[in-house]
């Protein structure tokens, strides 16, 4: 799981919170972030393998929404394998990890090895909070018709930047001066325990308005193509809208309960004694959140790829051979900046301001057919029998 006290546990004087949490059955908790992360790794690559009987299309390019989504399935797949490679450690090497105490000065590799497992997994998990928040604001930038392939640069300047940035600032803080004497108060761990849930709170707060005002946008983008608003592009605003809320559910799902734990952590940092019989009950709640974290959060990566393509199936193909990939567009129409194929064959006697409207038009389909990409084949047939996909 990822989780600021991850690093908080590698420092030797580490508080009582951290401690409680971390000694508590640490082979079950262990074997339940492997058992998890190895179940989510496994059908997250399943699920973006091509698969027998799909009818093989001309390759589309890629948008920037559909390389983003990609972008976060494979910041879950490199996040989970750290998950599995750290619990695995602690799980076969328990004294390797008892190493870390204040009097053992002369060996350095537990702790070398417990900072670098926890920043592998929360630098990655952080890169995925931020690339899913590039891709609401790709959806809306798509859909006003300023977003593009070339925007694709800014965003891994922006994702790997931050994330990198803030994670190296908020370890910087909580080891200052050294590993031996981090955690002697909260002024070194609530820098860091703010640069790891600042890309979280993010993404709770910022993507549902955006992704509100894309589905707004896209409402718009269907009434003004025909001035009518049929059932067909009603149901297939819907099916955007239903996307977006399955990411959010997702999301919300997966990190609710770290929000929750941190909380109860810190509020149990402020008590002069955490044991007290009074915080019974909280002491019990932190624990079972706890453990929740280590079930949920490496799950991240296959409820995402439910959320984004639907169940792709089990039937995999691997022989190779040019053919449409699960994450592309399923939709007909090939993506690109400057090039759109017509759906219909045109007379020659077409009028120029025809053609202008017909651009417009198919501008309009292009941002559509980019946020509706990847979904099922339901979707697919829906997109097809819009009027906006047919002869104009």
């Amino acid at each position: 799981m990822a989780s600021p006290r991850l690093e908080t546990y590698c420092c030797p004087n580490r508080d009582a919170a951290t401690q409680l949490v971390m000694n508590f059955q640490p082979e079950v908790f262990c074997g339940v972030c492997i058992g998890s992360a190895s179940i989510s790794l496994l059908l997250t690559i399943l699920q973006l393998l091509p698969k027998k009987g799909q009818s093989p299309r001309k390759m589309p390019k890629a948008s920037s929404s559909s390389t983003i989504l990609l972008l976060i399935s494979i910041c879950d797949i490199l996040g989970g394998l750290g998950m599995i490679f750290r619990s695995s450690v602690w799980l076969g090497f328990p004294g390797f990890i008892a190493n870390i105490s204040v009097s053992n000065g002369t060996d350095v590799w537990p702790s070398a090895f417990c900072v670098g497992s926890a920043m592998w997994i929360q630098l990655l998990y952080s890169a995925g909070f931020w690339w899913l928040f590039c891709y609401a604001v790709d959806s809306y930038l798509v859909v006003r018709r300023s977003a593009g392939l070339s925007t694709i640069v800014l965003y891994h300047m922006m994702t790997w930047g931050l994330a990198v940035m803030l994670c190296v600032e908020g370890i910087a803080l909580l080891y200052y001066p050294s590993l031996s004497s981090c955690e002697n108060g909260l002024e070194h761990a609530i820098p860091h325990y703010i640069t790891t849930y600042a890309p979280l709170l993010l993404v709770l707060v910022a993507n549902p308005i955006l992704f509100r005002r894309t589905v707004s946008a896209v409402a718009s983008l269907l009434k003004g193509r025909q001035g009518i608003y049929t059932e067909n592009e009603r149901r297939l605003g819907t099916e955007i809208q239903m996307r977006f809320f399955k990411i959010m559910l997702v999301f919300v799902i997966c990190w609710s309960s770290n929000i929750i734990n941190e909380t109860l952590l810190f509020y149990l940092e402020l008590q002069p004694d955490i044991n007290e019989m009074p915080l019974k009950n909280l002491r019990s709640a932190a624990l079972i959140t706890w453990i929740i974290m280590g079930v949920l959060n490496p799950m991240q990566g296959f409820l995402f790829t439910l959320a984004f393509y639907g169940w792709t199936g089990w039937r995999v193909d691997l022989k190779w051979r040019k053919r449409e990939i699960p994450w592309e567009s399923m939709s007909s129409s090939t993506v690109g900046e400057n090039a759109y194929p017509s759906p219909v064959n045109y007379q020659s006697n077409i009028h120029d301001s025809k053609k202008i409207s017909t651009t417009d038009s198919q501008q309009t389909d292009e941002a559509i057919s980019i946020l509706s990409e990847a979904n099922t084949s339901s979707d697919e047939r829906l997109t097809r029998s819009s009027p906006i996909y047919q002869g104009w």
